[in-house]
């Protein structure tokens, strides 16, 4: 497929395979399995990850009333995609997907599926220009009312540095688009597991696929410095409000989330 590169580990590839997805080739099988020696709970971390961001949408739109989201870093097409999950509790419900991956863009298709009072549309963006995604978003979005900001294990491709001045800088920018009583979802992966964080610095890393970088808990919350974060807060992402009870105590997935709104 032009622009695809299938001799290089791809993250949202990598990810598809953990989720039990098809589109994925072998190189970014081989780096899966890898990852997966290390840290055998990365299965897990996907998943979990995938179900808070069903349950966030979820409440968002039925408990919050949000109609608009926007899904920045989108992926690949799965399970319980953030349209699918929106339009089952409002299906009116208008969803803008962000993302500038060749393969994503190939599989558009698969994500421009919508009930007919509602809306969906794929725009090819980079997250390093907050500025063209709000733009083109303003052509499915109404900007002046409240929309859900989704930014779901994206943010790790930009490094920590400076205080990690440049990802709250984008998310900031983000934000400043979006009219008070917005919010924002999002989710991490955290330095809270050791096999995790050597699964991401040596086989990940090191594999040619584009660097990831773990956060610390604090840094994570941090990123939430624009918005009043909900009930419970910024938690491992299976306790926050789980549909049945987390796992054991010290069992954790090993990222942070929560959802927080814009005042």
């Amino acid at each position: 497929m032009e622009g695809i590169d299938t001799t290089v580990p791809h993250s949202a590839r990598v990810w598809n395979y953990w989720l039990g997805g098809k589109d994925n080739y072998p190189v970014d099988q081989e780096l899966g399995e890898q990852f997966r020696e290390v840290f055998p709970g990365i299965v897990d971390l996907a998943r979990t990850s995938r179900a808070f961001l069903a349950r966030a949408v979820t409440r968002l739109a039925a408990e919050h009333g949000v109609r608009q989201f926007l899904d920045v870093g989108t992926g690949l097409p799965t399970l319980d995609n953030t349209h699918e999950v929106a339009q089952r509790a409002a299906p009116d419900a208008r969803i803008v997907y962000v993302d500038n991956d060749p393969l994503v863009l190939a599989h558009a298709r698969a994500l421009l599926t919508s009930t007919p009072a509602g809306a969906t549309a794929y725009i090819d963006a980079d997250l390093h220009d907050p500025e063209a995604i709000l733009e083109q978003a303003g052509r499915t979005l109404d900007l002046t009312r409240p929309v859900a900001l989704i930014v779901v294990q994206i943010l790790g491709h930009i490094p920590p540095e400076n205080e990690d001045a440049e990802a709250r800088g984008i998310l900031r920018r983000l934000l400043d688009g979006l009219p008070p009583g917005s919010f924002l979802a999002l989710n991490d992966s955290a330095t809270t597991n050791q096999a995790n964080v050597e699964a991401t610095t040596k086989a990940y890393n090191e594999s040619g696929a584009v660097p990831y970088h773990l956060r610390t808990p604090e840094q994570i919350r941090r990123l939430f410095e624009c918005v009043e974060t909900l009930p419970p807060g910024v938690v491992p992402i299976e306790r926050w409000h789980p549909d049945t009870p987390p796992w054991g105590a010290e069992e954790e997935v090993g990222a942070l989330g929560g959802v927080g709104r814009k005042p």
